[in-house]
């Protein structure tokens, strides 16, 4: 799960961590006062949607401007402006891809002095199952891109659960990053204060991006961007109140309220499968035999008829899907509710793409008995490969 740059600052400043003042704008009309209730001289204002390179990005309308998703006002009314301008136009960016997201809420804080720029995160590392920091000197850019060209400047080490963060974690970033006199002492601060904030709220990527120093010579914390474990949610109701529906994928959004584990994708193949592996083997199949797969559909060992019915009907609401394969391996679930739920599912709401089904485990028979007297025009399937190679064809003409 994600959350705004606005409220990854609130989080930062309730543990003590250093960042500007601002507020959120959600309607025009209340910009003024926002901006007004800052300090100025200078404000920023930034659009606020879950995606990064917003100051690249643009606007797909010509009257929002062409200075990007983050710009510098240097009167109260000028901040009013752009904030008018952005709220309610769509912003492409790197990230968001040709579509864009549209700004339903902007953020003006005070502007801040910088000096220099850096970059930090905090992060799971999948390799060691440790929190990692990754710091570099080259803040304000891409980090990909930082990796690629001078992979030299970035440093990275993991902590040791066993003793948690220690000072001596602080001071290595800071002497990575060519900090002196109080920074050094501020860094250690506020790597410690992440580091608890990271891991207090069961995030999975904290980035500060970038990290500066400013014209007074202090650390702040001058954007930021969280991810937490959506599987720990559960735990930390003040992180779930900050969820935005409206940044989500509806088809993924839908997917969540029944427990199934759905991903969208590029291609034209939906898949519904049982079973994580298995949907990552099917997907690998799909794309050995010439197409991509629409989705990653997993719905898991307990489903009932009803979830089996709502991962087809997300399936079909996918307009990319050209074709749908069924691959279940029936263990724990049992075939017959799988071809249950896809047939109710087909009554409802049609069937206007090929269908390939492949069945095989507990009450496989059962299943294709219902399959095959449904009246309905699928296209049976014997084993993996027949199904992915029948699918493709029926595609592909």
């Amino acid at each position: 799960m994600n959350i705004h740059e606005y409220q990854a600052k609130g989080l930062l400043r309730s543990y003590g961590a250093p960042v500007a003042d601002g507020r959120v704008v959600l309607r025009a009309e209340d910009a003024k006062t926002a901006a007004g209730a800052l300090d100025g001289p200078v404000w920023v204002v930034k659009a606020q949607i879950h995606a990064g390179g917003r100051g690249k990005g643009s606007f797909k309308e010509p009257d929002a401007g062409d200075k990007g998703g983050v710009r510098i006002a240097k009167s109260v009314e000028e901040a009013e402006m752009e904030a008018k301008r952005m709220l309610g136009r769509t912003l492409v960016t790197k990230q968001t891809g040709p579509a864009g997201k549209e700004v339903g809420r902007v953020y003006i804080e005070d502007g801040s002095s910088i000096q220099t720029e850096m970059y930090l995160a905090l992060l799971v590392d999948r390799q060691t199952s440790r929190v990692s920091f990754v710091a570099s000197t080259e803040g304000g850019m891409d980090i990909e891109e930082v990796a690629e060209s001078t992979p030299e400047k970035i440093l990275s080490f993991s902590v040791d659960p066993a003793t948690g963060y220690q000072p001596f974690h602080g001071r290595r970033i800071a002497f990575g990053l060519g900090l002196e006199g109080k920074q050094v002492k501020q860094c250690v601060a506020l790597m410690g204060t992440l580091y608890r904030l990271f891991v207090e709220k069961d995030m999975e990527m904290l980035e500060i991006n970038p990290l500066v120093i400013t014209g007074e010579g202090d650390l702040k914390c001058l954007d930021a961007k969280m991810g937490f474990d959506g599987n720990a949610i559960y735990r930390h109701a003040d992180i779930a109140e900050l969820r935005d529906e409206t940044e989500e994928d509806p088809k993924e959004l839908a997917a969540s309220k029944y427990d199934l584990n759905y991903i969208a994708l590029d291609g034209e193949i939906g898949c519904m499968v049982n079973g994580a592996g298995l949907a990552m083997a099917t997907m690998d199949i799909i794309k050995l035999y010439g197409a991509e797969p629409a989705n990653f559909l997993d719905v898991g060992g307990g489903a009932t008829k009803e979830k089996v019915t709502e991962a087809f009907k997300i399936i079909t609401s996918d307009p990319n899907v050209k074709g749908i394969l069924v691959n279940i391996f029936g263990g724990i679930m049992r075939c017959d509710v799988i071809a249950e739920g896809v047939v109710a599912a087909v009554k409802e709401v049609g069937l206007k793409v090929p269908l390939v089904v492949r069945l095989e485990g507990t009450n496989v028979e059962k299943g294709k008995e219902i399959i095959n007297t449904s009246g309905l025009d699928v296209i049976a399937a014997d084993d993996l490969k027949d199904g992915a190679e029948k699918i493709v064809k029926a595609v592909k003409g």
